[in-house]
């Protein structure tokens, strides 16, 4: 191939996507964008996510695990983005199933096992194909999840300064609370919310805009807030599915979703709000303790198909004093073999604006310089292209 491209991965088969992977080997100035292990209802979420970063991309679709399911994704994927160079791949290459495909808009199909003549063959299609022109960016609103390594290093509160930062930008803005022990992201703001995820949930078959934004709390900086009960027994009503469904009405209907998943990976919805996301900060402070998980994180996180595009590493609490206790911001890069993407400066303000139940952002002359650096770090961290190299340090 003549032209750089990306190939996107969506099956829940490993096998399936190493043998897309072995065969993408042998084509010249191709790689893979994005994996994704699930071929669901909200793909075409995390496609049209992707795609800005990888404009000539194309996309392969493995439909036999659930080919009813996966013809549904396929559609709605192509409803979302017609131009999209799909290809989708089965293990029969019957009539119908291929008629299907070809009717909801696939553009190429592979029988499995895939044979590599077969699949250069079909690269080389794409080649030739038209390619799709990215004149604007999604129209999905933009989903940033904060997750943290340890307890204790600010996690929420950037997750909630980040949000009144968008929301001070006439943003509309849905911040979410997924840390179903702390639930902080009320208490930091001063609120008592009356409805909880636990509404939400029995709300989905019938939400639209105006009922969800009839039973969550509005800040004063103009966003929305909800998260869980304060009753821990609840936890169990919200489950995975659900969030799937609610994350496809947010990136629908607003500009962004801002989530303080907590330090809880393994969390089932925690998982899928990542698997969502336009960006996940990885918050880590300098302790050792806190970049050995970081390490963890970001190999779990890798295994299951984010890239170094999707993953962005921030220092919080970060000191220039180093010592036999704290790792420097190089210490941290060879140990993560990852840039380090900002560094939040330690500061009491943040205890203080905590302390007050208000964001240290929503007065910007109560802590002027680390409002400043904070909102330097919203900057870059909202750009189409954001740069990797550390600030804020």
């Amino acid at each position: 191939m003549s032209v750089p491209f990306v190939l996107m991965i969506a099956s829940s088969d490993e096998h399936f996507r190493e043998m897309v992977r072995d065969n993408l080997l042998n084509i010249p100035n191709s790689k893979v964008g994005s994996e994704y292990q699930e071929v669901s209802s909200n793909l075409y979420v995390r496609v049209m996510q992707d795609i800005e970063r990888h404009p000539n991309s194309a996309v392969i679709i493995d439909l036999s695990e659930d080919t009813e399911s996966g013809l549904k994704s396929l559609e709605r994927l192509k409803q979302a983005v017609p131009d999209l160079y799909v290809i989708v791949s089965h293990y029969h290459a019957d009539g119908e199933t291929v008629i299907q495909a070809m009717r909801m808009g696939a553009n190429d199909f592979l029988t499995q096992p895939i044979k590599r003549t077969d699949f250069r063959e079909a690269m080389a299609r794409f080649e030739r194909a038209p390619k799709r022109v990215m004149t604007t960016e999604s129209k999905l609103g933009k989903v940033y999840t904060f997750l943290g390594t340890k307890g204790g290093i600010g996690t929420t509160t950037l997750a909630v300064n980040f949000a009144s930062v968008l929301a001070q930008r006439k943003q509309s803005v849905v911040a979410v609370d997924l840390d179903w022990t702390a639930n902080d992201v009320a208490m930091q703001v001063g609120a008592s919310p009356q409805y909880t995820l636990s509404e939400v949930a029995e709300n989905l078959s019938r939400m639209d805009q105006a009922l969800f934004e009839s039973f969550v709390t509005r800040d004063p900086l103009g966003f929305y807030l909800i998260g869980p009960s304060d009753t821990l027994e609840q936890r169990s009503y919200f489950t995975e599915p659900m969030f799937r469904e609610f994350a496809t009405f947010l990136v629908e209907k607003y500009d962004s979703a801002v989530i303080d998943a907590g330090k809880n990976i393994n969390d089932e919805v925690v998982a899928s709000a990542c698997q969502v996301s336009t960006t996940i900060f990885l918050v880590v402070n300098q302790e050792f303790a806190s970049i050995r998980n970081a390490q963890r994180y970001l190999a779990m996180l890798v295994r299951t198909g984010y890239t170094q595009d999707q993953i962005k590493v921030v220092v919080s609490k970060y000191t220039k004093k180093v010592n036999s206790h704290l790792a420097s911001l190089d210490q941290i890069k060879q140990t993560l073999n990852q840039p380090v993407f900002y560094g939040i400066p330690e500061s009491a303000s943040f205890l203080g604006a905590v302390n007050k139940a208000r964001p240290l952002v929503a007065d910007r002359q109560f802590a002027p310089e680390i409002d400043k650096t904070f909102r330097s770090f919203v900057d870059k961290a909202t750009k189409p292209q954001a740069a990797t190299a550390a600030a804020g340090a």
